[in-house]
């Protein structure tokens, strides 16, 4: 069936709406409770599985300091989420249903380490990291470096499945979740593909960490934003380790690169480096004109799902402020990196990626074997039949209607 037209940034489906309606009827005729949005009610019903061995969970392979972090990050947002988010009830719904899902996870990692503390001391090889903005390239430069069987990545279902678990059953989960928010929301897919078994970011990863990232692509919740721009993100990244190590061991990929990519990372580069020093960096650079347009495009599109008062002039300002803190973070991050490092451009890619890739292998000191070009060359062909042409279009819409 084709998709909808999206005739605006702020545009949602009819899906979506009838959906919110359905809920506040829902709450209103007393059918379903309001799902709560308060910090202990949340953990209440994240905790509930765990019974009584939820309290050692919460420590399982972490420190006090990390605890503590987590917790303090669950009342702030949670505190942003009901005094500045403006949510409908569909927003309620799937910010409750993210938060528990969250915090039970958190608890049933604690309850693995607390079993099987190897884990998080898994030996990894030094990961490749691609930094950039969202927008600016950093999924293809991640995919083609995924492509190359020497490395490793992560896929979606991992991404945001990340427990240990059978394949096949985190495969069938994801691709029900995106069915579902497929439906609800036409246009994600042409803003940013996934498939459940397929190269995704690690966002899930820091986001389980409740890092702001992805909270504030979907809520307006400023408050949390700048604190968390201030915050020190060492028990987020520390967190992402774990989680990485885990991952690599369950899957057999300790000795192989993992390619990770998160937009979030030009905001804690110097913490990132920290956590990862023998890391190899590949840095994704667009003029910020564009990347802001389709930032804004990507931001306006979660927001109008969960909001009924999204303001598209409120959200093009955050993100020039944003795109500006993050460009200056890099560089500032960079200017004290002594590693590996390669600068990949969007226009150059576009006009020659095969001699753009040979020349980031080159800088980084990696051997570009003819198989991964091989594949690189496939997952080129394929790419050119994708979305990514109809976010264009989208675009270029929207540019019309100013």
């Amino acid at each position: 069936m084709a998709k909808p037209i999206r005739s605006h940034p702020l545009a949602r489906s009819r899906l979506a709406e009838r959906a919110n309606q359905w809920l506040i009827l829902a709450w209103e005729k007393g059918w379903l409770s309001v799902p709560p949005l308060d910090p202990e009610a949340l953990w209440r019903e994240a905790a509930r599985p765990l019974g009584e061995t939820a309290q050692q969970a919460e420590h399982g392979g972490r420190s006090d300091e990390d605890v503590l972090d987590f917790r303090e990050r669950l009342v702030r947002l949670a505190d942003a989420l009901s005094g500045e988010a403006r949510l409908n009830a569909l927003g309620r719904a799937m910010a409750h249903g993210q938060l528990v899902r969250v915090i039970r996870n958190r608890l049933r990692f604690g309850q693995l380490w607390s079993e099987r503390p190897d884990l998080i001391s898994t030996p990894i090889a030094p990961p490749i990291v691609v930094v950039g903005h969202m927008r600016s390239g950093t999924t293809r430069i991640h995919k083609l470096l995924a492509a190359d069987p020497a490395h490793s990545h992560t896929r979606y279902c991992d991404a945001y499945h990340p427990l240990p678990g059978k394949i096949g059953v985190k495969r069938l989960t994801s691709s029900v979740e995106l069915g579902v928010l497929g439906a609800v929301n036409p246009w994600l897919q042409t803003i940013h593909p996934m498939k459940a078994g397929e190269v995704e970011e690690e966002l899930g990863w820091i986001a389980a960490a409740l890092h702001h990232s992805i909270y504030e692509s979907q809520w307006h919740i400023p408050s949390y934003t700048s604190w968390g721009e201030a915050r020190d993100p060492g028990s987020v990244y520390r967190e992402f380790d774990r989680i990485l190590r885990t991952d690599a061991a369950a899957r057999g990929l300790e000795d192989r690169p993992r390619v990770l990519k998160v937009p979030a990372f030009t905001e804690d580069l110097e913490t990132l480096t920290a956590q990862f020093p023998d890391a190899r960096l590949v840095v994704a650079e667009r003029d910020i004109d564009a990347v802001h347009r389709s930032a804004v495009s990507l931001v306006a599109n979660q927001m109008a799902i969960q909001s009924d008062a999204c303001d598209l002039a409120g959200i093009e300002a955050e993100w020039r402020r944003k795109l500006a803190l993050r460009e200056a973070r890099v560089e500032q991050a960079l200017s004290g990196w002594d590693g590996p490092l390669s600068r990949l451009r969007f226009a150059a890619l576009n006009s020659d990626w095969e001699r753009e890739i040979r020349r980031a292998y080159r800088e980084l000191g990696l051997s570009l074997s003819a198989r991964a070009l091989e594949r690189m060359r496939r997952l080129m062909q394929e790419s050119e039949d994708g979305h990514h042409a109809d976010h264009s279009l989208q675009l270029a819409r929207f540019a019309a209607l100013d």
